[in-house]
């Protein structure tokens, strides 16, 4: 020690300080827990105030440390009676008042030694940190200069809110004995230990035991929202598959999630159909942005239930045109143009009994055009991928649904030879 600095060297101890044990060890602070916290401070007190050193000085919940075996220990005691004995005594900020007796705060020159009703002072906010588990003068609307003017002052006499406090009543008499304003009626540390062993009851604490016991209860807590948390993933995975699945073609989604590339592919025939609705500029010129947004989803949302019923593939929606592909991804022979053709029906027949909700007399007129012939399909990009179809086949389709008519299927002759094949369709010639 020289006349400029000197250090103090404890012991190690892992767990940290109280102040940090308190705000963050939830699964440790139970009533066992913190009684014995209580105790272990107390029972430290009463030797530190038996030996030569008399006063701590600075009782915080910052110099109570709690070691690898969860045991408290004091540190920092005398450390103020030191400094002033060397003239190094530095003025306290007002954060590190807290715990500071009011009597201290009006006289600067006990502040610096410290006394022993002082020190009992300090161990009732740091009870009191205990029993709220909180800083020191919680949810109080004051700052730490603010606190300490109040306290300091004394009228009316100033303390942290215990309403509503749930600990034991016990625990709540030692607490507002220990912060009595008259220094005088405040109880020492011996008393305080008979006092907190009556409110206990002689209940003795392995505190080993009882941190091994918490330990294994938290474990099978953790254990448990593990498999919530691996349900919840599982439940998400399944949703994002669907909504994946819902996007691409289900052996193109399940290549995907899988992590596989899907190069592109062409297919030497596959059947294509388009529609649109005739009249829909006048629908619109009627319609607000929400009402054209819902009649779209109305109708093709009716549309999407029932396409489910054939070997088909929705490839999108534009607008108003509504686009569907047979014989990809999965081939299914020459089936395409009947499953296509079944489809288109059936979606012509909805249409005819379709209301448009904010425009009950206006009737639906669905264009519907298809075409049969090779193309090439492929995923296209990385964030909402599309399965995207590409070729002559794509171009034909649209312009065979463009010159059609309103409640009309126009097929290309292509189409024709294979539903010819098939058998089943009765097909009206349109002329040249």
């Amino acid at each position: 020690m020289d006349e400029i600095s000197f250090s103090l060297v404890y012991e190690h101890c892992s767990r940290g300080n109280l102040s940090d044990v308190i705000k963050y060890s939830s699964v440790m602070l139970d009533w066992d827990f913190r009684i014995h916290l209580i105790r272990d401070l107390v029972n430290g007190m009463i030797y530190l105030h038996k030996s030569t050193v008399k006063v701590h000085g600075m009782l915080t919940s910052r110099n109570c440390v709690i070691n690898s075996r969860w045991l408290l220990k004091i540190t920092n005691f005398g450390v103020n009676k030191v400094c002033a004995l060397y003239n190094h005594f530095k003025p306290p900020s007002p954060e590190e008042l807290l715990w500071t007796a009011p009597e201290l705060l009006r006289d600067p020159i006990a502040l610096s030694t410290g006394t022993q009703m002082g020190d009992v002072y300090s161990f009732a906010i740091i009870m009191q940190e205990l029993i709220l588990r909180s800083d020191p003068y919680p949810n109080c609307g004051l700052n730490a200069a603010e606190i300490i003017e109040r306290v300091r002052v004394g009228a009316p006499i100033y303390r942290p809110n215990m309403f509503g406090a749930e600990a034991p009543l016990g625990l709540l008499r030692i607490l507002r004995n220990a912060w009595i304003e008259n220094p005088v009626m405040r109880p020492s540390f011996q008393e305080i230990e008979k006092l907190l062993e009556q409110s206990i009851k002689g209940r003795n604490v392995n505190i080993v035991d009882h941190i091994r016991r918490i330990m294994e209860k938290y474990s099978a807590e953790l254990e448990a929202q593990v498999e919530d948390r691996k349900r919840e993933l599982q439940e998400e995975k399944q949703r994002t598959e669907m909504l994946i699945a819902n996007m691409l073609p289900l052996r193109v989604a399940q290549r995907l999630i899988a992590g596989n590339p899907v190069p592109p592919e062409a297919f030497d025939e596959v059947t294509i159909y388009f529609s649109d609705i005739v009249g829909f500029s006048h629908i619109t010129a009627k319609s607000t942005g929400i009402q054209i947004a819902e009649f779209l989803n109305d109708l093709y949302s009716t549309f999407d239930l029932e396409i489910r019923k054939f070997d088909v593939y929705k490839v999108e929606t534009i607008g108003d045109s509504y686009v569907v592909a047979s014989g990809l991804p999965t081939r299914n022979g020459r089936r395409h143009a009947g499953e296509i053709a079944s489809m288109a029906l059936e979606l012509l027949s909805i249409s005819g009994i379709f209301v448009i909700r904010h425009l009950p007399t206006v009737p639906l007129l669905l264009r519907i055009g298809i075409h049969t012939g090779p193309c090439v399909a492929g995923v296209i990009g990385l964030i909402r991928p599309r399965y995207c179809l590409f070729g002559d086949t794509m171009n034909t389709a649209s312009r065979m649904q463009s010159t059609g008519e309103g409640r009309r299927i126009h097929v290309n002759p292509s189409t024709k030879n294979v539903l010819d094949e098939l058998g089943g369709y009765d097909l009206q010639s349109r002329g040249t």
